[in-house]
């Protein structure tokens, strides 16, 4: 059985090979009016392996994967991953996380989180004793309300600031 920590190793070694290879691997998914939008303080968003992606992409930029240069993302929000890797360059971190998971630990989700907190990145974590792995929105669960946690999260990183208006 391959683990997500394997799988997502395995994506970016792709991505990094097909970038070597001079082929595209972001390819455009943006309305012409959509393109004209600021892109500052956008957030990445992911569950599971795919909050490994938006670590990753809050880490290095989609430039360090081979897509576009982008300012700095605002945000990366993610829930229920062992990711564990952090830097002095990671973006506001929002994490949530069941009790229950069995497959990523929230020990290793709030450590990271305390780990960036050290270097004076802003972070917000949330864990749900009785929530597994997968919750979701968490609609009808103590998880309920997570979205508009990690959305105020976001607006309030969106452009640098913390919730005390520096």
């Amino acid at each position: 059985m391959v683990n997500a920590k394997t799988k997502v190793v395995d994506v970016i070694r792709t991505m990094q090979k097909q970038r070597k290879e001079g082929r595209k691997i972001f390819y455009d998914i943006y309305t012409e009016e959509e393109k004209r939008r600021d892109p500052d303080g956008y957030s990445l968003w992911g569950g599971s392996a795919g909050a490994r992606m938006a670590a990753y992409l809050g880490s290095y930029g989609p430039g360090g994967f081979g897509g576009p240069e982008l300012p700095r993302a605002g945000a990366v929000i993610m829930q229920y991953t062992g990711h564990s890797q952090y830097s002095r360059q990671d973006p506001p971190t929002f994490a949530c996380v069941g009790g229950r998971g069995g497959i990523a630990d929230w020990r290793v989700m709030k450590r990271r989180l305390e780990c960036l907190q050290t270097y004076g990145i802003d972070t917000e974590f949330h864990m749900y004793p009785r929530m597994p792995h997968g919750f979701g929105l968490g609609l009808g669960t103590e998880a309920e309300g997570w979205f508009d946690e990690a959305v105020r999260f976001w607006e309030r990183n969106r452009t640098g600031k913390k919730a005390q208006g520096e």
